[in-house]
């Protein structure tokens, strides 16, 4: 089984306000990933949802589209602890895999996601989106590497686990997916390359 967390608990400091919830193409932010994860999860057998964050709104916002909200109070200290949450919630076995999705990137595609999801087998033990030489998230981890997970810190993510030699690289289907909103002036930039 892989176990899809969904992580909405940054505090957006360089955006200058909660980017989960600014309107980007008439929905909230976070709906774009969220909404594209819940579809894709109703047509798989082979993976859970939940969402990962310290906001009301998000977490209501997953209720709604019958999505497991995990509350991760101590979000504000750094990607690690909004990690750390999502694993605490979930009840891995020996061949389980956890993939994070980050939820800043708005134009991640269900196909891609659903490779992701297919790298989940045995013998593989990460893996993650690319596109034109670029490394990216999201990011899929083995149960046997969740130890490593747990020993972040901070605003640490995975990336130093990624980079092993053994590190399955699943194409996105364009470069704009691997894009994340990290402040307003990207948003124009954004939205033509949607339109493009």
């Amino acid at each position: 089984m892989t176990h899809i967390l969904f992580l909405a608990g940054g505090s957006g400091r360089r955006f200058g306000e909660n980017k989960l919830l600014y309107p980007l193409e008439g929905r909230p932010l976070y709906r774009h990933g969220l909404d594209m994860l819940a579809s894709l999860a109703k047509t798989r057998d082979d993976c859970t949802l939940a969402v990962v964050s310290r906001y009301g709104a998000v977490l209501d916002g997953a209720r709604a589209l019958g999505v497991r909200a995990v509350y991760s109070p101590d979000s504000e200290n750094g990607l690690s602890c909004t990690i750390r949450a999502g694993l605490d919630a979930l009840a891995l076995q020996a061949g389980d895999f956890v993939a994070f999705v980050v939820a800043d990137q708005p134009y991640l595609t269900a196909s891609t996601m659903a490779r992701l999801l297919d790298a989940a087998r045995p013998g593989v033990p990460c893996a993650r989106v690319c596109c034109g030489g670029r490394l990216g998230n999201p990011a899929l981890f083995a149960a046997a590497l969740v130890s490593g997970l747990y020993a972040l810190t901070g605003d640490e993510g995975g990336r130093a686990l990624l980079r092993r030699p053994d590190c399955v690289l699943v194409p996105a289907d364009s470069a704009r997916e691997l894009y994340d909103v990290d402040t307003k002036s990207q948003l124009p930039f954004l939205e033509k390359q949607t339109k493009a």
